[in-house]
C-alpha cells in the first residue's frame, strides 16, 4: 500500500514529445530577444530610406520592448483563461505577419505602428513559454533542466542577433532583419499543436480590460522616464512621467484587491520566497545589463573594434551565459536556493571587481574575462529565481506568474540602463570637465561633454589636439566603466546577504515545489520547509 502511495506522488516523466516542444518554444523565445537587438544594425540604412525625424528613430528602436514590457501581466493572464496554447499560436502567428509588415513599411509611421503591433505579439511568448513548460515538465529534475535551456535562448538571442543581422544587411534590404522571424513562428504554428499540450485555468473568470489599459500605460510610463533619465540625464519631465506611472501602478494595485478576478494574484506578494526570488531576479537583471551597456560601448569607442568585431568578442560571455544556464540543472536541484543565490551572486561580484580594473590591469582580456565570470555565476540564479516565482503560484495561474517574471526582468534591465548609466555619465562629465584644456571651441567642448561617441566625431577635424582631447575622453570613459562596475560589485553582494539568509530553510528544488501560492493553515506556503 504504501509503495502505491509512492508510484502516485511521483511526477510524470516528460518524454521525447515534450522535448521536442521544449525546442519549438525555445526557438520562439531566442527570436522574441533577436527583435530586442537586430533593429539597431539597420538604423543606417532604414534612415536613408525613410528618412525618420530623430524622435520617429528613437520610437522606431524603442516602441517595440515598451509594449512588451507593459503588456507581459496582461498576456500572461490572459493565457490562464484562454488557454496558454492557444494564446502562444495566436501570437506566434501575430508576430509572423505583423514582422512581414514591419519588413516592407513604406514610411516611419508604419513601421513604429508595426513595431508596436510586434510588441503587443511579441509579449504572448515569454510568459506562455515558461507557464507551458512548468505544465509540460512536472519532474523538478527534467523541468529545471527545461527551464535553462529556455533562459539560454535568451542569452542565445542577444548573441546570434547581431550576427544574423549584420550577415543579412551586407546582401539585403533593411526589412530583411525582421524575416528571421518567419520561418521560426511558422514552425511554432505548425508543431505546436502536435508537441505543446493545452492548459487554461477552468475556473477563470473574466479579464478586465481597464485593469490590462492601466497595467500597460503604467509600464509603459516608468519604463519610457527611465529611458530618457538613461538618455539625456535626470531631468524634472522625465521624473514627472516615472511619478504618474507609479501612481498609476498603485491605483492599478488598488483595483485588484476589489476585483473577483484580478488580472494579478495579488496573495502571491504575501509568499516570502516569491518576493525574494522577484527581488533577486530584477536586481541581477538590473547588474548585468547596466555593465554590459558600458561594455558595448568600450569594446567599440575606446578600444576602437568594428561593430562585427566587438560582437565576435562578446560572444564568450553569451557562451558562459548558455553553458551556466544549461549546467545549473546538475546541481541546483540538490542546493538549497538561498545557497544558490548567495554563492552566484557572490561569485558575480567578484566578475564585476575584476571588470573594475579594466584599464589598470589590461583592457580586452578584462572585460572578457570578467563577462566570462559575470555570466557563469549569475546563470544559475536566473534558473532558480525563475522556477521559484513560478512555482510559488498554483498551477492556474503560472501565466500570470511567468508575466510577472519577465516583467520584473523587463523593469530591472530599463532601472539598470537608467541609474547605473547616470552614475557612469556622471562621472564621465566630472572627469572630462576637469580636463578640457582652454581654447578648445564650446561646440567641441559640449559634445565632448555629453557622450564619447560625440566626441569622437567633434574632435577629428582638430588634428592633434583632437586627439589629445580623445583620449582624455577615453580615460574618463573608463573611469565610468570602473566605478559603474564597483558600483554593481557592491549591489550584487548586499542582494546575495538577504537573499541567502532569508531563503536558507528553503527546500532544494528536487524536493518538490519549493512554494505556491495557497498558504496552509499554520501560515507556511506549500512545499515549504519554512517561507518566513
Amino acid at each position: 500500500m504504501d509503495l502505491e502511495r509512492r508510484d502516485e506522488a511521483l511526477p510524470v516523466l516528460a518524454g521525447r514529445r515534450e522535448w521536442i516542444g521544449l525546442s519549438v518554444l525555445t526557438l520562439a523565445c531566442l527570436v522574441y530577444v533577436m527583435d530586442l537587438t537586430v533593429l539597431h544594425l539597420a538604423v543606417p540604412q532604414l534612415s536613408a530610406d525613410l528618412e525618420p525625424t530623430s524622435a520617429q528613430l528613437l520610437w522606431i528602436i524603442d516602441i517595440y520592448g515598451f509594449v512588451v514590457a507593459g503588456s507581459l501581466i496582461t498576456m500572461g493572464t490572459l493565457g490562464d483563461r484562454i488557454g496558454r496554447r492557444r494564446l502562444l499560436m495566436i501570437g506566434a502567428s501575430s508576430f509572423a505577419a505583423v514582422s512581414l509588415l514591419a519588413a516592407f513599411s513604406t514610411s516611419a509611421g508604419m513601421l513604429i505602428a508595426s513595431r508596436a503591433l510586434m510588441g503587443v505579439a511579441g509579449a504572448t511568448l515569454a510568459p506562455s513559454t515558461l507557464s507551458l513548460i512548468f505544465t509540460m515538465f512536472q519532474d523538478p529534475k527534467q523541468r529545471s533542466v527545461a527551464i535553462g535551456w529556455w533562459i539560454a535562448a535568451f542569452s542565445a538571442g542577444s548573441a546570434v542577433g547581431p550576427v544574423l543581422g549584420g550577415l543579412l544587411l551586407e546582401h539585403f534590404w533593411w526589412g530583411s532583419v525582421f524575416l528571421l522571424a518567419l520561418p521560426v513562428m511558422a514552425l511554432l504554428v505548425v508543431l505546436g499543436p502536435r508537441v505543446l499540450p493545452e492548459y487554461r485555468d477552468p475556473d477563470a473568470g473574466r479579464l478586465d480590460l481597464r485593469s490590462a489599459g492601466m497595467s500597460l500605460v503604467a509600464m509603459l510610463a516608468v519604463i519610457y522616464g527611465l529611458k530618457e533619465i538613461a538618455q539625456d540625464g535626470p531631468s524634472w519631465p522625465a521624473v514627472l512621467v516615472i511619478l504618474a506611472g507609479v501612481v498609476l501602478g498603485a491605483l492599478f494595485v488598488r483595483r485588484q484587491r476589489s476585483l473577483a478576478d484580478p488580472l494579478i494574484d495579488l496573495p502571491l506578494f504575501r509568499v516570502r520566497t516569491f518576493n525574494v526570488s522577484l527581488a533577486a531576479n530584477l536586481l541581477a537583471i538590473f547588474v548585468i545589463v547596466g555593465y554590459a551597456l558600458f561594455v558595448a560601448q568600450y569594446l567599440q569607442l575606446v578600444l576602437e573594434l568594428s561593430p562585427l568585431t566587438a560582437g565576435l568578442w562578446s560572444l564568450p560571455g553569451a557562451a558562459a551565459f548558455i553553458v551556466g544556464s544549461t549546467a545549473a540543472p546538475r546541481f541546483v536541484h540538490r542546493i538549497r536556493p538561498g545557497a544558490v543565490l548567495g554563492v552566484g551572486l557572490t561569485l558575480g561580484a567578484v566578475g564585476l571587481a575584476i571588470l573594475a580594473q579594466v584599464g589598470v590591469w589590461g583592457g580586452l582580456w578584462v572585460v572578457v574575462a570578467s563577462s566570462v565570470v559575470i555570466s557563469l555565476a549569475l546563470a544559475p540564479v536566473f534558473n532558480v529565481t525563475t522556477e521559484l516565482i513560478v512555482s510559488s503560484a498554483p498551477p492556474e495561474r503560472a501565466g500570470s506568474a511567468s508575466g510577472i517574471s519577465e516583467t520584473a526582468s523587463e523593469l530591472g534591465g530599463a532601472l539598470g540602463i537608467a541609474l547605473l548609466g547616470s552614475i557612469g555619465t556622471a562621472v564621465y562629465r566630472a572627469r572630462v570637465g576637469d580636463a578640457i584644456p582652454a581654447g578648445i571651441p564650446d561646440g567641441v567642448a559640449q559634445a565632448t561633454l555629453d557622450t564619447l561617441g560625440a566626441a569622437r566625431a567633434a574632435t577629428e577635424p582638430l588634428g592633434e589636439t583632437g586627439a589629445a582631447l580623445l583620449e582624455v575622453a577615453r580615460q574618463a570613459f573608463t573611469s565610468g566603466l570602473r566605478v559603474t562596475a564597483a558600483v554593481s560589485a557592491v549591489i550584487a553582494v548586499a542582494v546575495a546577504i538577504p537573499a541567502a539568509r532569508l531563503l536558507r530553510r528553503v527546500s532544494p528544488l528536487s524536493e518538490g515545489d519549493p512554494g505556491v501560492g495557497v498558504e496552509q493553515p499554520g501560515g507556511t506556503p506549500a512545499g515549504l520547509t519554512d517561507s518566513r
